[in-house]
């Protein structure tokens, strides 16, 4: 697969569903939405994928975990996106009131996976990728931050 959009339907969309599935239906997933949280912070635009836990997919509330699909099949290209993401999540979960200690992102290609995490001020990036032809370790670890 060699367009963004179908590793986003083939790839990365089902494996967010199963997760969902395995949570029973516990979170909502939202794809292409505008974060449009702090434009002069530049936190601003369309983010691939939000994971929100909430049941009500039509409500995007305390989003926990971001995926961006990095572009030109690199994931480093897609880590300053995620970690805008994060920040963008972090002030969206303070102006609704609902804090959250830790943001979780993601950034793929759909073939591999790179994990980070934001606390306050500080983002640490997993060292370690994941590939897709150990789905349930991407599925793991999304679990584990969806838990």
């Amino acid at each position: 697969m060699n367009t963004e959009k179908a590793k986003s339907e083939f790839i990365i969309a089902p494996l967010l569903l199963e997760v969902k599935a395995q949570l029973h239906d516990a979170i909502s997933i939202f794809s292409g939405v505008d974060f449009n949280i702090d434009a002069e912070r530049g936190l601003n635009g369309v983010c691939d994928f939000i994971i929100s836990k909430n049941r009500r997919q039509h409500v995007l509330a305390a989003p926990v975990i971001t995926i961006v699909e990095a572009k030109n099949d690199n994931l480093r290209n897609g880590v300053g996106p995620c970690i805008a993401e994060m920040v963008a999540a972090q002030t969206f979960n303070l102006k609704e009131g609902t804090p959250i200690a830790t943001i979780y992102g993601a950034v793929t290609i759909g073939s591999a996976w790179k994990f980070l995490k934001l606390e306050e001020a500080t983002v640490t990036l997993d060292l370690d990728e994941y590939f897709i032809n150990t789905p349930q370790k991407i599925m793991g670890i999304l679990m584990a931050i969806l838990a």
